[in-house]
């Protein structure tokens, strides 16, 4: 899938989001397009794929239609994607316990899988992320930690909150700054 029609797409979403189609919480992808394009190069189809609540991009990449990706956030479920080998959800740091456990079953069974994990750079601070990359790392479980870098959590600033950028070693980390604001595509709806 191009940049642009990655674009299109999500541009067709925020259509129908504020035309009030689409009743639901939406948050959309936007300012790391190229980023995202270079990290699934690298992405077998066998590969597992778990992120947060902003993955729209992260399934057309996978290789979700754009029909059924569509069909799913009509119903409501654009914070909680799930399709084969793929799943986000709208809790922070959410899926990364379970791609960890992904990651051990993987080893345990002599898979040949990898196990990408996405989260935001506030996620990165969480506990969670720190204990399941230091098991990962120390057990030499086949998964790549990928932190989305945009500066924020929903609508505070990364940096303020915790002094700084946290340096981790073994991640991919890219930055990037949406058009988007957090939820929405930045008309208010009444619904």
């Amino acid at each position: 899938m191009t940049k642009d029609e990655l674009i299109a797409f999500e541009e067709d979403i925020a259509k129908d989001f504020n035309a009030g189609r689409i009743p639901y919480p939406v948050h959309f992808s936007n300012g790391n397009e190229d980023q995202l394009i270079e990290i699934f190069k690298s992405i077998r189809p066998n590969d597992w794929v778990f992120g947060s609540w902003r993955m729209h991009y992260h399934a057309l990449l996978m290789g979700v239609r754009p029909e059924r990706l569509k069909a799913a956030i009509m119903r409501g479920e654009s914070m909680a994607l799930r399709f084969p080998r793929f799943y986000g959800s709208a809790i922070v740091a959410g899926t990364v316990s379970i791609a960890l456990g992904v990651a051990l079953s993987i080893k345990r069974n002599n898979g040949s899988e990898r196990v990408w994990c996405f989260l935001g750079d506030m996620a990165a601070h969480c506990g969670i992320f720190h204990e399941s990359k230091e098991y990962a790392d120390n057990f030499d479980l086949s998964i790549k930690w990928v932190i989305e870098d945009n500066g924020l959590s929903v609508c505070t600033d990364t940096k303020k909150v915790w002094g700084g950028e946290n340096e981790i070693n073994g991640v991919i980390r890219y930055q990037y700054k949406s058009q988007y604001p957090h939820c929405g595509a930045g008309k208010r709806v009444q619904f």
